[in-house]
């Protein structure tokens, strides 16, 4: 059987067609152990002859980024190389990318990241980006061992091993990469965790149902309190479970907006309705909060596949 494709969707990433002029942009499957936790590894490279700014609507999923900013031929420990924790980014996350650099990344499923760091509920991210080694002690070198080797704070690095950066971020062929990523996850082999299987599954719910609009409907769904989901939603996807059914909602807008192009977009309306919106007005200022413009806007304006 061969293995199972990531997704080829570009949900979540405002103006796809525009980034993906600029950077070159894939997802790899990570390996059969890895497979129930993460929703895929997403490698970046780009070579700019300008700075340009992404912007991403995040999913309800934690990240761990390892990334580098210039020449791409250099060894890691010539670059300015980094690795961190990326929690659930609560509004719109913006990143300016400058002349040449690479990102490999790691996305969990939403509560698939709780096994690999089970001393803290995952809220305790949300909202912030942390060095590797405050969520993986072993990831990172004293300062002496940093020192020797030229990996220390002058060179850009934030404490993770230049062994690790190297790694990842160094090889030439996007398998090598994967395969050191694999390999730094699997030596955190994740702890089993029931409450972690069942967050997975109630956000699988979420996103693949879009008939639950509400909290209430979950309740009813899955037979669990409205507090007993709070509870686990906190611990193990690190935000509520309204929140991710919002999440979830403008995604779609998004990406009905991104369809529609300089047509304006779909009956914006009856779109409300089937997102559970009470009215088009609420969509829109919903949407207008997260992306920056409302949705007829953003549909006259992004760029042609």
């Amino acid at each position: 059987m061969s293995d199972p494709a990531p997704r080829k969707d570009t949900r979540g990433i405002v103006d796809p067609a525009e980034l993906l002029s600029r950077v070159r942009f894939r997802r790899h499957t990570p390996a059969p152990e890895l497979r129930p936790y993460l929703e895929h590894y997403w490698l970046i490279d780009w070579e700019l002859p300008e700075p340009y700014a992404t912007h991403v609507v995040p999913h309800p999923s934690m990240n761990i980024v390892f990334q580098r900013y210039g020449a791409l031929g250099a060894p890691a420990a010539d670059a300015r190389a980094s690795a961190e924790v990326s929690g659930i980014g609560l509004g719109l996350f913006t990143q300016k990318l400058t002349e040449t650099g690479r990102v490999c990344g790691v996305q969990f499923r939403p509560g698939g990241f709780r096994p690999f760091a089970p001393a803290w509920p995952v809220s305790t991210w949300t909202g912030r980006r942390v060095p590797l080694e405050e969520v993986f002690p072993d990831a990172g070198t004293d300062t002496d061992a940093r020192v020797a080797t030229g990996t220390d704070a002058e060179a850009g690095h934030t404490g993770t091993d230049a062994g690790v950066l190297s790694a990842v971020l160094s090889p030439d062929t996007d398998h090598a990469r994967v395969a050191a990523l694999d390999a730094f996850l699997l030596a955190h082999s994740p702890a089993p965790d029931p409450a972690a299987d069942r967050a997975m599954e109630l956000v699988d719910l979420i996103r693949g149902d879009r008939t639950v609009r509400k909290v209430s409907q979950l309740v009813a769904a899955t037979g669990l309190s409205a507090r007993s989901l709070q509870r686990l939603f906190a611990s193990h996807v690190g935000v509520g479970p309204k929140w991710v059914i919002l999440r979830y909602r403008i995604h779609e807008a998004l990406e009905r907006a991104e369809a529609a192009g300089a047509a304006g977009g779909p009956d914006w309306a009856a779109l409300a309705v089937e997102l559970g919106y009470s009215d088009q007005a609420h969509l829109v200022r919903e949407f207008t909060a997260t992306i920056g413009v409302p949705p007829t806007a953003y549909a006259r304006g992004v760029s042609a596949p």
